[in-house]
């Protein structure tokens, strides 16, 4: 490993190494050698009668074997890194040098790669996002009964449960599955359209057969794996494109980055926490420390890949008539890296999500010290079926209510609200009574239920169409 220079950190820290190999120069050289190959069967199977299969069947010999030292060479000369590849690839086939590259312009393998990277990356997000799915989905189906203290402007508010907070986790995770679902099926190549998008090159190939030259778009997807080719570019494939699929990358990052946040808060009230290996040090000057680190990596590297959506969307705002090239530096990095990021991201949701650490007792006491002031309303509708009067009684329980909240946070004192209202005769309650009153479930409403019906009716269904999918484990590699 070279120490001198700049090193990404997704490669050395972050993502894995599945969405590594799709960015590498490995993975884009040799897609353009298959996409070679693939055109030049196309041309042979129409009729081209330059094509030979002798040709082909070099080609594919060599489609695995890039000769980068030739290719480098080449390029430094020329200037242009298409001509130098297809040079290096005449070099180790020379039966085929002649029909490398027949017809085409340099996007036909820089933006139909660049699709075939994208296409491939969304279904590794895809593969993750349900596997968080499922593991959030199990942690809300163990704890959907457990009542918590909900919050709202992250102050105390009605109980609800642990298990239907993360059923909200999980619909935010629904609706980026769904996103991410649509925009990989509706993935299409840029095919062979030429420098201009017009498909001269090809007509005048094809000796002005339009259906041969229309047949050649269907033909390359089909080779390539793809359902079809976009129906109408210039030279390049719509940059809208890569700002749709950036969009998908942001919502997930998006869903993460408030997952992240809401653990944290837990966290802090020690209510929950991520996991944390028995050698983890948390602090390098608190040795008792327990730090959400990888929480706050996922809220970093999400904020990054939200801002990086922007890229891609003022490409395509900035693109002139059928090509300009101020798109290409730009997205080599922007595309590249929202999917290292947020593959980044799904990998450390995945296992914390795998592995989230929960402390019921933390939850009751905070629960138990917030529930009188919620139940005052029972109290309120129990003391006028016994005959009280409600105007009276509200007054007595706001009194009694602001006596108790300066007891907690004047005094530090605990919540004696219910011993104030059994001293008051004007309730005519005794405390264990209204102790009976503080029964946690009895105030989490359909919280329950809610988990139940969601896991069963949206989530269930959706892991069981892809259960061959499932069974991931997340590493974390620092």
């Amino acid at each position: 490993m070279t120490k001198d220079r700049y090193e990404s950190p997704f490669n050395a820290r972050y993502a894995s190494k599945e969405m590594q190999y799709l960015f590498s120069p490995d993975f884009k050289f040799r897609t353009w050698r298959r996409l070679w190959v693939a055109l030049a069967e196309a041309e042979m199977e129409l009729g081209l009668e330059a094509v030979r299969p002798e040709q082909i069947a070099q080609m594919k010999a060599h489609a695995e074997e890039i000769n980068y030292e030739v290719a480098q060479a080449r390029e430094k000369q020329v200037r242009h890194d298409v001509m130098a590849h297809v040079y290096a690839f005449g070099e180790q086939c020379p039966l085929a040098k002649p029909i490398i590259h027949l017809g085409a312009t340099s996007c036909y393998v820089g933006d139909n790669t660049d699709l075939i990277i994208m296409t491939e990356g969304l279904f590794l997000l895809h593969k993750k996002l349900l596997n968080v799915i499922a593991a959030l989905a199990r942690f809300a189906e163990e704890y959907k009964a457990l009542p918590c203290l909900a919050f709202t402007h992250f102050q105390p508010a009605q109980p609800t449960t642990v298990g239907k907070r993360a059923a909200l986790w999980l619909q935010d995770l629904l609706l980026d599955e769904e996103a991410l679902g649509h925009q990989g099926r509706q993935m299409r190549l840029l095919g062979s359209k030429g420098t201009t998008g017009t498909q001269a090159s090809f007509l005048e190939l094809f000796g002005g057969n339009h259906a041969k030259v229309k047949a050649l778009d269907t033909k390359i997807a089909e080779k390539m794996g793809f359902p079809g080719c976009c129906p109408v570019a210039g030279q390049t494939y719509s940059r809208k494109v890569d700002a749709q699929v950036l969009g998908v990358l942001s919502g997930i990052a998006q869903s993460a980055a408030k997952f992240s946040n809401d653990l944290r808060l837990l966290q802090h009230l020690k209510e929950m926490e991520e996991p944390f290996e028995e050698e983890q040090i948390g602090s390098s000057a608190m040795a008792y420390k327990r730090n959400p680190m990888r929480s706050e990596r996922i809220a970093s590297l999400a904020r990054y890949v939200i801002a990086d959506a922007a890229n891609p969307a003022m490409t395509a705002a900035a693109q002139w008539f059928e090509r300009t090239l101020d798109d290409s530096a730009n997205k080599r990095i922007s595309v590249a890296e929202a999917f290292l990021a947020t593959d980044a991201v799904l990998e450390l949701y995945l296992n914390i999500a795998q592995n989230l650490v929960v402390y019921p007792k933390m939850i009751e006491k905070h629960l138990l010290a917030e529930l009188p002031f919620m139940a005052t309303e029972n109290i309120l509708m129990d003391a006028v079926k016994r005959g009280g009067d409600r105007q009276e009684l509200h007054e007595r329980i706001r009194v009694h209510s602001q006596a108790a909240a300066r007891t907690v946070k004047l005094e530090g004192g605990e919540n004696d609200l219910l011993v104030r209202v059994a001293a008051d005769d004007v309730f005519g309650l005794t405390l264990p009574q209204l102790e009976t009153m503080l029964e946690p479930a009895g105030f989490v409403g359909r919280a329950p239920e809610q988990t139940a019906e969601f896991l069963a009716e949206q989530v269930r269904p959706l892991l069981e169409l892809y259960a061959d999918w499932l069974g991931m484990a997340a590493e974390i590699h620092v």
